[in-house]
């Protein structure tokens, strides 16, 4: 059994997907790779087709589902210790992992979220007050201290993520599972990470119909409506 699986939903990022692959596949921790090809029309599927490494899993949808669906597919096929989301672009550095894997290995949190929005942190301003204004949201509503509810970076135990019941399919699969969480009164670590994000023209962001989309989304998983 492979102590950490590496879950990437992937939706037309035929330029990013191979570096992301090659970069996990690199670091010095015994994993599994699960990729959901969600129904990408870019060439992405080709481009996965040529990748060989034997700890690799490729499942394709036939279409696009969304994120959450992609995430519920891999986590079915899942065989790791602890779990990890990655997004198949260079947003994010998996050389992160090895720090935010610690605290769960050894009982000190529940959830670790990679946090972006911390000091230093240069960007997209439209975008970091969008997630800035949900995770505040959060907050209020739960009454907890959140940097960043909407990261990819969520690491856990395998079987913690399979204990949630997770139902979204699209983006919103992110503020389920930290709110999910919060419910359950699972502990919740978030630990800085590096992020490097795309601009708006190169990469998919929160727009403001999004932004409303999860607000509801934040009330809604609150209440258990």
């Amino acid at each position: 059994m492979p102590e950490l699986s590496v879950i990437i939903p992937v939706y037309n990022e035929a330029g990013t997907i191979r570096e992301i692959i090659d970069k996990i596949h690199a670091l010095p921790i015994e994993k599994e790779i699960i990729i959901v090809d969600d129904g990408s029309s870019d060439g992405s599927g080709r481009i996965l087709r040529g990748v060989k490494y034997e700890n690799l899993k490729i499942i394709h949808h036939t279409t696009n589902r969304g994120k959450g669906a992609a995430i519920a597919t891999a986590l079915a096929h899942a065989t790791g210790a602890y779990c990890i989301i990655q997004d198949a672009d260079l947003e994010y550095d998996p050389a992160e992992f090895m720090k935010l894997i610690g605290p769960v290995r050894q009982g000190q949190a529940d959830l670790v979220l990679g946090a972006r929005f911390t000091k230093g942190y240069r960007g997209l301003l439209l975008h970091r007050l969008g997630n800035m204004t949900l995770t505040c949201l959060v907050n209020l509503m739960f009454g907890i201290r959140l940097n960043d509810c909407f990261t990819c970076y969520k690491l856990a135990r395998l079987e913690t993520f399979r204990s949630l019941g997770l139902c979204a399919s699209s983006f919103d699969i992110e503020i389920e599972i930290v709110t999910k969480a919060l419910r359950r009164k699972l502990r919740i670590l978030e630990i800085p990470i590096h992020y490097s994000p795309r601009a708006y023209s190169q990469g998919k962001k929160i727009r403001l119909r999004d932004g409303i989309w999860a607000a509801a989304s934040i009330f809604r998983y609150r209440f258990g409506l």
